[in-house]
């Protein structure tokens, strides 16, 4: 599914006919990135979009050289789960 990143916005969406989902951030200072809230329309839930979207913004996070916290409980999760893989990028 194509991943949209609205800078201006501060989110990334995933948009289908059936829905939307995006991963919303902040950015509190210099050089970190928050992932705030992760939201899925319930027709497109257990699909993956969640994770495309964490994959996503994570990845921004590293092309920018930022560090990201995880405010929002699924990034929380999802970062845990894939720690090995974003370690570099998460935030201590």
């Amino acid at each position: 599914m194509p991943i949209q990143h609205d800078s201006a916005a501060h989110r990334f969406t995933a948009t289908q006919a059936a829905g939307t989902g995006e991963l919303v951030y902040e950015l509190p200072k210099t050089g970190v990135i928050d992932f705030v809230h992760t939201f899925v329309d319930e027709s497109l839930r257990g699909q993956g979009v969640a994770d495309e979207l964490a994959q996503a913004g994570l990845a921004y996070a590293r092309a920018q050289h930022l560090k990201a916290r995880t405010s929002c409980e699924f990034m929380a999760a999802f970062a845990q789960r894939h720690h090995a893989e974003y370690a570099d990028v998460l935030a201590a």
